[in-house]
């Protein structure tokens, strides 16, 4: 079964405010995120990683590039790995969000949200999936592949593959420069690790 290493991107000045990103771009790693994609690219460039895959948004970019030059390989963009379209939300501390009645269904029930002028966490949740599973049948069995992109679509995409209901996705902790491992097969998935923060080693 193909392995997938998810990676987290590295931190940002928008994760440092408490501000939601969602699509917008021009967002780069700061000096913290910077270090931590080349602590990712020291602790894997010793893995027979067969493709890096990335979300095109900037602050994915440019965590999965450091990998891509210590495995001699170009960073392939897959539209699909964009973060959660936030709609009306993008760019807004959270803070402010936390004085809303959506945000606390945001945070009890997310399977019901649809944030306002954006997408709902099951439509989220149903095109990140049909990108893994597409990225899984372009792959042989056993193939290691990097995929970065971001922390709710992570999330929801471990979700799926372990069973867990969509309600409770926000349990899982995936931190900023960090890698979990799912194993994806025909009948399913298995997580092998989460949440892991160079330095590590398989």
């Amino acid at each position: 079964m193909p392995i997938f290493l998810l990676i987290r991107h590295g931190e940002n000045d928008f994760v440092k405010q408490g501000r939601l990103p969602g699509h917008l771009s021009g967002i780069h790693l700061n000096e913290r995120g910077r270090e931590q994609a080349a602590a990712l690219a020291k602790s894997l460039q010793g893995q027979p990683i067969r493709a890096i895959y990335a979300s095109p948004l900037e602050r994915a970019i440019e965590t999965a590039g450091p990998l891509a030059r210590a495995l001699d390989q170009t960073v392939q963009l897959c539209p699909a790995l964009l973060d959660t379209n936030v709609g009306d939300w993008q760019g807004v501390q959270l803070k402010d969000l936390h004085k809303l009645p959506l945000w606390k269904q945001v945070q009890k029930h997310p399977a019901e949200v649809r944030f306002p002028g954006g997408e709902s966490f099951l439509e989220l949740q149903e095109r990140l999936v049909e990108e893994i599973e597409a990225l899984r049948l372009m792959h042989k069995q056993k193939d290691m592949l990097a995929v970065v992109f971001h922390c709710d679509p992570i999330k929801l995409v471990l979700a799926h593959y372990i069973g867990l209901p969509l309600d409770n996705f926000q349990k899982l902790g995936v931190a900023t420069g960090s890698v979990s491992i799912l194993m994806l097969g025909k009948t399913g998935g298995q997580l092998a690790a989460l949440n892991l923060r160079p330095p590590f080693t398989f």
